[in-house]
């Protein structure tokens, strides 16, 4: 199966899982840039619209982006607002967005399963105004090194979903590559985790 399929598949209950991943990723989202103003935010990888309506009560205009039309049917009932726009597109490709338009690039618990950095980071650059900031909340490659991967059930059947494992090197070495510079990096535990290996790991880059 398809990561796109896969996630079509998940998103008539994705929201109701019990999902302590996808609830601290809404957290430290939250906790990240509440307060903040960003006129024109991009969200790649918008899912049901998780946190869609969070980035917008930040924005001016809010345009987000996945390539799961199941994903985006869920988006586009939770999120009903006039200056909210979805669009199905392949994140790996050109992004439907003008160069130097965006003050915002969001992310959330997707780069584990893009097998390549590079093409979001240039994406991600080219559409930045500078000033413009990337926030990338990601599962914590710790816990992927001890085996933990996005999966849903079906029928009493685990389906796990396609995933590639991208070192902190990976995303710092990345972003460097593309004129983005770190401005914070944090990493978050469950209040269940015990303090063992952090959940998700989350970074602010600034294009100058």
């Amino acid at each position: 199966m398809s990561i796109s399929d896969a996630y079509s598949n998940w998103s008539s209950t994705y929201d109701e899982d019990v999902n302590r991943t996808r609830d601290l990723d809404q957290q430290i989202t939250q906790a990240s840039l509440a307060g903040q103003r960003f006129p024109h935010i991009v969200e790649i990888g918008c899912g049901t619209g998780k946190n869609s309506l969070f980035y917008a009560s930040l924005a001016d205009h809010l345009l987000g982006i996945d390539f799961s039309a199941g994903m985006l049917e869920r988006a586009r009932q939770k999120v009903v607002l006039p200056h909210v726009t979805f669009v199905e597109a392949d994140l790996q490709k050109r992004w439907p967005i003008a160069s130097g338009s965006v003050d915002l690039v969001a992310c959330n618990l997707v780069l584990e399963h893009i097998a390549d950095l590079a093409p979001i980071f240039e994406q991600v650059a080219r559409c930045l105004d500078t000033g413009g900031q990337f926030f990338v909340s990601e599962l914590h490659p710790a816990k992927q090194y001890l085996g933990s991967q996005a999966q849903f059930q079906r029928n009493g059947v685990a389906n796990k979903v396609d995933a590639f494992v991208h070192h902190l090197s990976d995303f710092l070495t990345t972003a460097e590559k593309f004129g983005l510079t770190l401005i914070r990096l944090d990493e978050w535990w469950h209040e269940a985790d015990d303090k063992l290996a952090p959940r998700l790991v989350s970074f602010r880059w600034r294009k100058l």
